[in-house]
């Protein structure tokens, strides 16, 4: 019996290096080189694009990382509207400067979604309290994805507040045809970069480790 428990004091010794001794190299022999991590690392909001839309099949396997996203409950509390139809964002675009003459005074404006030919329209159900975190998540795996493929993006509150509170462009919001208690959270552009944006200074004071 003691030579039984010894065995399987062993083989568990074993088990649980092999689990953890690895996982412990990996992330020390691969930090910066994991193809996560540099696309997180060197993901940057883009402002200029060029201007084809993105194409559709790339922007398929985009939403499709999107909506695999963690969510609450599995409620998947989101809908998501994508447009690149250059008339349609023109359009939006006129009335937006009717209202924000002074936008199209910038030389780099093309329209208002920081110029991107692709724009994903998110809304969230406005009676689940945790769905406008689960856009977020649901966003950022849209955004990471989309960076590895090359893909650059940026996330917009103004659009999105401009159209909900615009007679004209919240008319066309209508047609977009969000389900009943659904309302238009935020709009993510997506587009191929025409600039390499420089990393901006992140605050690592803000996160403690707890004792």
């Amino acid at each position: 019996m003691k030579a039984l428990k010894y065995l399987l004091s062993i083989v568990c010794s074993v088990a649980l290096f092999s689990c953890t001794v690895p996982v412990q190299q990996e992330v020390k022999n691969h930090e910066g080189k994991n193809a996560v991590i540099e696309t997180i690392m060197t993901r940057r909001s883009v402002r200029k694009y060029l201007p084809q839309a993105v194409n559709r099949d790339t922007m398929q396997v985009i939403v499709e990382c999107g909506i695999n996203a963690p969510n609450a409950i599995n409620r998947q509390a989101w809908e998501v509207r994508i447009v690149d139809n250059p008339k349609v964002i023109k359009k939006l675009t006129d009335l937006y400067i009717k209202d924000n003459p002074k936008a199209a005074e910038d030389p780099n404006f093309q329209n208002m979604f920081r110029n991107a030919p692709t724009v994903a329209f998110i809304a969230n159900d406005t009676t689940f309290p945790f769905s406008p975190v689960d856009c977020g998540l649901m966003a950022e795996n849209m955004i990471l994805s989309a960076w590895s493929m090359g893909i650059g993006s940026c996330c917009l509150g103004g659009p999105a507040r401009f159209m909900t509170s615009n007679a004209e462009a919240s008319g066309y919001l209508e047609e977009m045809g969000f389900s009943e208690n659904f309302e238009l959270l935020f709009c993510i552009g997506f587009g191929y970069p025409a600039e390499t944006p420089k990393a901006k200074p992140r605050n690592a004071e803000k996160v403690k480790f707890m004792d």
